[in-house]
C-alpha cells in the first residue's frame, strides 16, 4: 500500500516536470525565432511579390538541404572509416605474437622465504623427509620354444597382452 502511494507521487512529480519542460522548450523556440527570423509582413503584398518571396525561401531551403546532405555524407564516410580501423585493429591484435612466458625455477628455500617473509632464513632439507621408493625390477619371461610363445598369445588373454604392450 505504501509502495503504491510512493509510485503515484513519483508519477505526479514526473508529469509536472515533463509539462514544465515542454513549456520551457516552447518559450525557448519562440524567443529564438523572434531573435533570428523577422516576422513576415504578408499584408499588402502583390501576387508577384509573394511569388518572389516563395522563390527566395525555396532557394534558402535548397542551400540548407545541400549543407545537411554534405554533413551527412561526411558523417557516413567517417563512420565507415572508424569501422574499417576498428576491424584492422582487431586483425592486428590477432596477428601479434605474444611473447612466450619464461619458466622460472625457484628453489624451495626461495619459495618459503617469499611466503614466510625475510625472517625465515634457515634451510630445510626436504629430501631427508622423502621416502625412497624402489622400482620393482621388471620380470623378464624367457621363452625358449616359439611354440610355447604362440600358445601363450592365443585366445583373448594373448590379445590383451599384445595390445597392452610389453609392460602389461
Amino acid at each position: 500500500c505504501h509502495f503504491n502511494a510512493l509510485q503515484t507521487k513519483i508519477l505526479k512529480k514526473a508529469s509536472t516536470l515533463l509539462a514544465d519542460e515542454k513549456e520551457q522548450k516552447k518559450i525557448d523556440r519562440e524567443r529564438t525565432l523572434s531573435e533570428r527570423v523577422p516576422p513576415l509582413q504578408l499584408s499588402g503584398l502583390s501576387v508577384q511579390d509573394l511569388q518572389n518571396l516563395c522563390k527566395e525561401l525555396h532557394q534558402k531551403i535548397d542551400v540548407v538541404d545541400e549543407e545537411r546532405y554534405d554533413i551527412e555524407s561526411k558523417v557516413a564516410k567517417n563512420e565507415k572509416e572508424i569501422e574499417d580501423l576498428n576491424h584492422k585493429i582487431f586483425e592486428l591484435k590477432g596477428k601479434m605474437k605474444r611473447p612466450a612466458l619464461k619458466r622460472v625455477r625457484v628453489s624451495a628455500d626461495a619459495m618459503l622465504g617469499a611466503l614466510l617473509g625475510a625472517k625465515h632464513k634457515e634451510s630445510i632439507d626436504f629430501k631427508a623427509n622423502l621416502k625412497t621408493v624402489k622400482k620393482e625390477e621388471e620380470k623378464k619371461e624367457e621363452v625358449t620354444d616359439w611354440r610355447k610363445n604362440v600358445d601363450a598369445m592365443s585366445g583373448m588373454e594373448g590379445r590383451k597382452k599384445m595390445f597392452a604392450g610389453p609392460n602389461a
